[in-house]
């Protein structure tokens, strides 16, 4: 240790910058207390009453350890990290952990070297979970597929902590061998869970695979039984899985300490109205929970859980990541400090945005459109449909009977059935999923968009044969985005050149052109009940969230886990 450092913290000398007079959020004692915040060389000398070369009068702020987001996936942004990191940190979020498996279902390695060197030249700790499900099940097609000899060779990557959440929750429970190879890879790093309504004897075997925590609990109990086996549990809120209000009733004094805030996925249209994880710590707040509970939950409860030294509070020894706001019931960031350093102020980020480019993310849309067929053949009328959840990624399967006509359906005579289409984009397979959605509400007009969980093959959904088929192209044109299609021609869309999940671009940029397609998507039909539109379509891909799904290979039945005929019958 720097003696001068200790001399500082004994105040025998002048320490670099003192915030004096601060309301400080302590975090281990949960009390606050007005005293002087002391730092040098970007880390916390200590608390009390200090001097320095450089003071600032703090008297009318309150002050706590800069935000973590517990779990989150960059990509689900649309922005870069370097834009990424613009753009949450204003709102306090000073470290994430983020699990890039979007893009390494595109690119594989190259696509998750790029995201850590992309978050090594920002301000922001991005502690990266290395993926563990690329992809996510063997009933897709993705752009690469690792393994854990893979894998093994990103532990010591920079800010690379640990494994990304283990979705192949079947895989671990029933002793699948490869899945278990890449548990055994990481038994010395943490191991992000992702187990949705597992209970008993399942969990039990699932936590003793080695997981440690689980951002999918919708449910008080269920937060409670995974706490019991000695999970951390964390409150998502996100921009189509909101659980916060949900978990609330199930947090007790007791065990607050296993409990974290993350955001999982969430769009730059809702981290600029609502911000990030102080929104979770507002909405926790303004629904009952004290406010140094619910700030511990976004700051050493994660620090901790992950083993981040130096991160989650105010101390001496712990890096001068600071967040100051005037309201403790109404959490909004008016300066944040990273070690020690402004990077926003008043809700604007004041540090240079760094981007970089990589050929190895870019142009990775290949689609035969030649070979797509719109029409159905089948043979019966009594069909699965894929029924939208409000406010949620799962889905119910709901069994209709349509009309058909030589085989194909007639959407002019179902009550608010749509074609959806999964066509993949990866390797030339000439795959297509087909299947039906209901409760979207679309009319005379289609929306197709490369952003796909998780593999991230193209999602299109439309009523008529000519909107789709404009909507594919204009995909392919532009190498990935979302695309608005109506009578025949391009509304509008959004470019996203990074692996068809990203864009250099601002969060505004990606905002606005949402908002305007979502705007003239409501305008066509589509259903008040979808929170976001876009968000919606995206996981109607993912094979790993209750109760039926659509992938490249075929409608998928996520409770039996595996392919069933669009056509209803004995898997009912």
């Amino acid at each position: 240790m720097n003696r001068n450092l200790i001399r500082q913290a004994r105040g025998e000398e002048a320490a670099d910058l003192v915030f004096k007079n601060c309301k400080v959020i302590n975090v281990f004692t949960k009390t606050i207390e007005t005293e002087d915040i002391a730092i040098s060389e970007g880390i916390i000398l200590g608390t009390g009453t200090y001097f320095g070369k450089q003071e600032i009068d703090c008297k009318d702020f309150y002050v706590s350890p800069g935000f973590i987001d517990g779990h989150c996936h960059i990509e689900s942004s649309m922005v870069t990290p370097g834009v990424y990191a613009n753009l949450v940190m204003p709102f306090g979020t000073t470290s994430v952990m983020a699990d890039c498996h979007e893009i390494a279902n595109v690119c594989g390695k190259p696509g998750i070297e790029y995201m850590i060197e992309a978050a090594r030249k920002t301000p922001l700790d991005v502690f990266m979970m290395i993926p563990s499900c690329v992809p996510a099940t063997d009933f897709e097609t993705s752009g690469a597929k690792l393994e854990a000899k893979d894998i093994v060779g990103l532990k010591n990557h920079y800010n690379v902590i640990g494994l990304g959440e283990m979705m192949n929750y079947p895989g671990v429970i029933e002793g699948v061998p490869s899945v278990h190879d890449k548990l055994d890879a990481f038994s010395d790093r943490f191991i992000d869970g992702h187990a949705p309504s597992v209970f008993g004897k399942d969990l039990n075997a699932y936590v003793l695979s080695g997981v440690k925590s689980d951002h999918e609990c919708t449910h008080p109990m269920e937060l409670v039984d995974k706490v019991k086996r000695g999970m951390y549990v964390h409150l998502r809120e996100g921009s189509q899985t909101r659980n916060v209000l949900d978990l609330l009733p199930g947090v007790e004094k007791a065990y607050i300490n296993r409990l974290l805030f993350c955001t999982d996925d969430l769009h730059p249209s809702d981290i600029l109205r609502d911000g990030h994880i102080n929104h979770n710590i507002n909405l926790a707040i303004k629904n009952g929970l004290d406010p140094i509970s619910a700030i511990t939950m976004a700051t050493i409860n994660i620090a901790e859980c992950y083993s981040l030294k130096g991160y989650g509070a105010i101390a001496p020894g712990y890096y001068a990541d600071l967040v100051f706001f005037r309201d403790i019931q109404n959490i909004k960031p008016e300066l944040v400090y990273k070690k020690g350093i402004p990077v926003a102020a008043s809700g604007t980020a004041i540090f240079e945005k760094k981007l970089i480019e990589d050929d190895k993310v870019l142009n990775t849309v290949h689609l035969d459109i030649d070979k797509f067929s719109y029409k159905y053949n089948l043979k019966s009328g009594f069909v699965n449909i894929i029924q939208l959840v409000k406010n949620n990624v799962t889905t119910r399967r709901h069994v209709e009977e349509v009309k058909l006509i030589d085989g194909d359906i007639d959407l002019t005579s179902t009550d608010g059935i749509l074609k959806l289409f999964v066509v993949e984009r990866h390797l030339g397979t000439g795959n297509i999923g087909k299947g039906l959605l209901g409760g979207f509400g679309l009319k005379n007009a289609a929306i197709a968009l490369s952003v796909a969980h998780d593999s991230h093959n193209v999602v299109v959904v439309g009523d008529n044969e000519k909107d789709v088929l404009v909507a594919l192209k204009k995909i392919q044109e532009i190498q990935g985005g979302i695309v608005l299609v109506e009578n025949g021609k391009v509304f509008d869309y959004l470019k996203l050149e990074v692996a068809g999940l990203m864009t250099n671009k601002s969060a505004e940029h990606v905002r606005d052109k949402l908002e305007i397609m979502e705007k003239r998507a409501r305008e066509l039909g589509v259903s008040a009940d979808i929170d976001d539109p876009f968000l919606a379509l995206a996981f109607l891909s993912l094979p790993v969230i209750p109760d039926i799904k659509l992938t490249d290979k075929g409608l998928f039945d996520v409770r039996n886990f595996k392919i069933i005929s669009l056509e209803a019958g004995e898997d009912l």
